[in-house]
């Protein structure tokens, strides 16, 4: 069975040169979703000793699982679409129903960019931060391994 929902989307995506077409490998989903796990263990292990490389390690936990999705698929994020790409394309495909999981993924975006590129007035990232998202990222990986068995190749 081929994934349907969120084709012509898929397609504009590749047109536009924001995905590009990539042998599908479950065997580098894994690889993906190990690396995510990893981080989300150093990021709970740092969060009171460096909050700020926790966030950016539980933020890459979360890119990671959802590129997991599109790997598996042989779709990549180009640098030209970044880490957005990845975000719209996977929403495309899983919302609904799964959309209320994915929407946080934007903000925790956005929020470790203003802490990788900071000014003045950015606040600093906090052990209390990197514990509330720790949970929205380990949602990340769920919905991937739930969904990686389901999504065919495109």
């Amino acid at each position: 069975m081929r994934w349907t929902q969120g084709r012509d989307r898929i397609d504009a995506m590749l047109s536009s040169g924001q995905l590009e077409r990539v042998p599908p490998s479950r065997q580098h989903a894994d690889t993906l979703l190990g690396q995510a796990e990893r981080h989300l263990e150093l990021a709970r292990q740092g969060a009171r000793t460096d909050p700020t490389g926790a966030y950016q390690l539980l933020y890459d936990a979360s890119r990671k699982a959802l590129a997991a999705i599109l790997e598996n698929q042989g779709l990549r994020a180009t640098s030209r679409g970044g880490h957005l790409a990845v975000l719209d394309a996977v929403t495309a495909q899983l919302d609904p129903p799964l959309g209320r999981t994915l929407r946080s993924f934007d903000r925790m975006r956005r929020r470790r960019n203003s802490a990788e590129y900071p000014r003045l007035d950015t606040p600093e990232i906090t052990p209390d931060d990197v514990t509330q998202d720790l949970s929205k990222a380990q949602d990340f990986l769920s919905l991937a391994t739930q969904v990686l068995d389901q999504m065919s190749p495109y």
